[in-house]
Order: structure tokens, then C-alpha cells, then sequence
């Protein structure tokens, strides 16, 4: 009663009548440790990770029908304007079977490069499909396997071109020409394709085609004669998946293909 006749209900000293006082929420934990007010503080739900976007498709096509002559640079060409990580020929039994894969710079480039389907590279048409990384690893796993017999008397790696069959008959000179490199080989990948060999990045000259990419092809500068003669039994042994054709040179030939490059 004496409150109620001094400050009304609850005490207020103008007569108003004031509920009571809301309990004050903490701003944060106290330099010192949770308040006990702090069991009433809004906590904005735990959120898992947020989903990942899947990642782009592997830019690879499958080619078939090709030529069986058929090299790097001519698949270049067919895809000409594209950029070409690698091409990987598919070989049965020891023959080339007129298919590859060819791996591009960009998931974008592959809906481009099925617009060549059907078209004409020499006097054969290609056929241009959508491929997956899955075939593309199986088919570099089944190269390995030939190239290291695969456990059957039947596969060997491939023969090369006819006009190629008479290269060792050439005098050596310490140059040899790679032929089948990956474009993405590097001078290390050849350097360790050599590793038996002393031989260092001046002595490697990988070769550029007319608009800057990686032709696929290299020259490289040995001691003597005699280790360009040993360096010749690497000749078709593979380099990462590709099969690496190794061709007697001569250092005019490696000046001409440098001036190329300029």
C-alpha cells in the first residue's frame, strides 16, 4: 500500500503505470566470459558448407577415321584457331587405328570443335564425338600397356613412316629431332626423357609453330656423336603417354628450325 499511494502501480512518480523492466540483452560475450544474459541472445543458425558448383566437363573429343599417316600437327590443323593440350593416337595391336583424342584448352572449345564432324582432313572425313576424361585416362593406360608389351607377343609399338625406315643410315652429328612430343612437354619432360645424358636446358630447343604453341617436335644438342648414337635406343619409348620418335639431325637443321620460330 505505501508504494501504491506514493508512485502509483509500479512505482512510476508521474502516475503512469509501467510494466516492468525488460531484461537487457547483452551486446556479446564479456571481456571476462559469457554473460548469464547471454543464453538469450539471437544465434543465427549453424549453416553447413555452402555447395560447391560442379566442375566444368574434361575438354575431351574423340576423333575417328583419321588418316593413318595422320601426326600431331596435322591434327592441329583440322582444329586450327583451338588450343591443343594433347593428342593421344589410339593404336590396336600395334597399329595405329585411325582414331585419337584430343584434349583442349577449354570446356567452351569442344562444342567448336565438333563443328568439324565430317569434315575432310586430306582425302578422308573425320568423325568429331564428345568423349569423357574416363576414356580418355583408359585409352592412355591402354598405350602404356602396349608400349610395355601388355603381356602379349602381338603388340609392339608402331612401325614408322616409310620414308622414315632408312634414319639410321644417316651419319650421326650430336643432334637428334624429337618427334610426338606432348604440347605440354616442357624442357624438364625432355630432360628427364635424356636423364642418362648430361645435358641442360641450353641443349633443348623445343619448336613453335607459326602462331607460338608447341609443334610437338624438339631438336636436342648432345656432347658427341657418340652419345646422340646411345640416345637413339630411346627412340619410340614413350614420354608421359605418347610414343617419342627420335630422328638423326644435324645442327643446320636445328638453325633452320630456330629461325622458324622467329
Amino acid at each position: 500500500m505505501f508504494f501504491r499511494g506514493n508512485y502509483g502501480k509500479f512505482g512510476d512518480v508521474d502516475g503512469r503505470e509501467m510494466g516492468p523492466k525488460r531484461q537487457r540483452f547483452d551486446q556479446g560475450p564479456s571481456f571476462y566470459g559469457p554473460s548469464p544474459g547471454s543464453a538469450f541472445m539471437y544465434n543465427p543458425p549453424t549453416y553447413g558448407y555452402m555447395e560447391q558448383p560442379p566442375p566444368p566437363p574434361f575438354p575431351v573429343v574423340r576423333l575417328r577415321g583419321l588418316p593413318f599417316d595422320c601426326a600431331e600437327a596435322d591434327v592441329a590443323e583440322f582444329f586450327h584457331g583451338l588450343d591443343i593440350v594433347d593428342v593421344l593416337f589410339v593404336h590396336r595391336d600395334g597399329r595405329f587405328s585411325g582414331e585419337a583424342f584430343c584434349v583442349l584448352g577449354y570446356p567452351l572449345q569442344v562444342d567448336f570443335a565438333l563443328q568439324k564432324n565430317r569434315c575432310s582432313m586430306g582425302r578422308r572425313y573425320v568423325e568429331v564425338f564428345r568423349s569423357r576424361r574416363q576414356e580418355y585416362y583408359k585409352a592412355i593406360a591402354s598405350e602404356v600397356s602396349e608400349s610395355h608389351g601388355g603381356g602379349s607377343p602381338h603388340r609392339r609399338p608402331p612401325r614408322a613412316r616409310s620414308h622414315d625406315e632408312g634414319k639410321e643410315a644417316m651419319e650421326h652429328t650430336g643432334v637428334l629431332r624429337l618427334r610426338g612430343l606432348p604440347y605440354s612437354a616442357n624442357k624438364d619432360d625432355i630432360l628427364e626423357f635424356f636423364k642418362d645424358f648430361d645435358l641442360g636446358e641450353e641443349s633443348v630447343h623445343i619448336v613453335l609453330n607459326a602462331e607460338g604453341r608447341p609443334s610437338g617436335e624438339a631438336y636436342v644438342e648432345f656432347a658427341d656423336v657418340e652419345d646422340s648414337k646411345e640416345a637413339m635406343t630411346r627412340d619410340r619409348m614413350t614420354l608421359g603417354s605418347r610414343y617419342i620418335e627420335l630422328f638423326i639431325s644435324s645442327p643446320e637443321e636445328l638453325d633452320e628450325a630456330i629461325l622458324r620460330r622467329r
